[in-house]
């Protein structure tokens, strides 16, 4: 396989992905495609909610009572201030969840779970959690591994910033 084109600095200091390597991080990426797309699809046909929305949904039901400023849920979420306001704005039309202004500075903007968003929200746990069981959970059996790699993973993602 060829280099890629190098950025400026060379190659000296890049340790390259052998074949096994390159192979096991596109199935990672493969995988969770997958298991994401498929999380969505079982949602959307129960549900009609996708992954995303049901996403907002439980970071909503496990805030604050009062909501939570959409830049905390964005951050919550890994999403971008304006994606984030476009996936709100179809759960507000849908009257899952509501806006108003952040009390406290009124600058701000807050979103909260409505009834609706939490018996909706109640309704489409258990096909979630169903997923998850079904695709990742059970196919694994042994969690201990996975979890100690991702602690790895993670550990090297916020502590080596180089």
């Amino acid at each position: 396989m060829a280099e890629p084109a190098q950025p400026e600095g060379g190659t000296d200091r890049v340790r390259w992905l052998d074949d096994w390597e390159q192979a096991v991080w596109r199935h990672l990426l493969s995988v969770e495609s997958c298991l994401r797309e498929r999380l969505d699809g079982d949602l959307r046909v129960a549900h009609g909610l996708s992954l995303g929305d049901y996403e907002v949904l439980v970071q909503l039901s496990e805030g604050d009572p009062g909501g939570l400023r959409m830049s905390d849920l964005a951050q919550r979420l890994l999403l971008s201030r304006s994606g984030l306001t476009r996936r709100v704005d179809g759960l507000v039309k849908e009257g899952l969840v509501e806006r108003r202004a952040c009390p406290a500075d009124g600058r701000g903007s807050m979103a909260r779970l409505t009834e609706t968003g939490a018996t909706r929200l109640r309704d489409a746990a258990p096909t979630h959690v169903a997923g998850v069981r079904r695709y990742l959970i059970d196919p694994l059996g042994d969690l201990h591994e996975l979890a100690e790699g991702l602690n790895r993973v993670e550990s090297a993602l916020t502590h080596d910033v180089t």
